[in-house]
């Protein structure tokens, strides 16, 4: 896909809603529901009701379904009731084919969440052209964008000026992307969404990454996918689970 033809298919869809690919590591879905990442994997094993996709490397893989899913389960503990009752009834809404709740219609407004200001990406990519095309799509959303073409470059921002996000193409300065996330992850609790034309999404995870998505990215599950990450998407906004 060229870039204005995926500038046109971006302006006619409908956002924030997404697909329902399973992109987001376990400890990042932890943050977005604010459960506990054991508590997770035992309802998994406990109540079978949602069961992440496992990548080859056996990695857990959530959808934006999944995260839906479990904030209904959230809620309803809220209310009172154990996880037992709780996994028992989105079972049966399952059953009947209802969805667990209905997405919002409302927005929040673009590149902005709980604090002020427009949120800052930084952008760690391998190619000049696949960077202009991402940049289009994130400041079309109001995020500042950082375009780095360097890994070390983006490790020196990272340890100096850290961003809201950061987006690293592990391919970058000849594959020193693993390389980042993990110094990433360990500087801080920086989120990162690492991309590859190749699927490296195991070893993505396992370096530090909260999601992934093979390249070529679909422009919507991106930009959702950025947002989900940063805790400024309506989706999960009007359910309270921000960061």
């Amino acid at each position: 896909m060229d870039f204005e033809s995926a500038v046109r298919k971006y302006r006619s869809m409908n956002r924030p809603g997404g697909d329902a690919a399973a992109v987001y590591s376990i400890g990042a879905v932890a943050k977005m529901v604010g459960v506990p990442a054991q508590t997770l994997r035992a309802w998994e094993d406990r109540y079978g009701q949602i069961v992440p996709v496992r990548s080859p490397g056996g990695q857990r893989l959530y959808s934006r379904d999944h995260v839906e899913q479990l904030r209904f389960v959230r809620e309803h503990l809220e209310s009172g009731l154990q996880p037992a009752d709780a996994h028992r009834l989105l079972a049966e809404r399952r059953h009947q084919s209802v969805p667990p709740g209905d997405r919002p219609t409302a927005t929040v407004p673009r590149g902005t969440g709980p604090s002020d200001g427009p949120l800052v990406i930084l952008l760690a990519e391998r190619d000049p052209y696949a960077a202009e095309f991402t940049d289009y799509f994130l400041r079309t959303e109001g995020y500042t964008v950082r375009i780095v073409l360097d890994a070390a470059e983006a490790g020196r921002i990272l340890d100096t000026d850290p961003p809201d996000l950061a987006v690293i193409d592990l391919m970058i300065s000849g594959g020193a992307g693993l390389a980042l996330c993990r110094t990433t992850r360990e500087r801080g609790s920086v989120p990162i969404l690492a991309v590859s034309a190749v699927a490296t999404g195991d070893a993505a995870l396992d370096s530090g990454a909260d999601a992934f998505l093979q390249k070529p990215v679909d422009p919507l599950q991106f930009v959702s996918t950025v947002r989900d990450l940063l805790g400024t998407s309506a989706y999960l906004l009007a359910r309270g689970l921000q960061r």
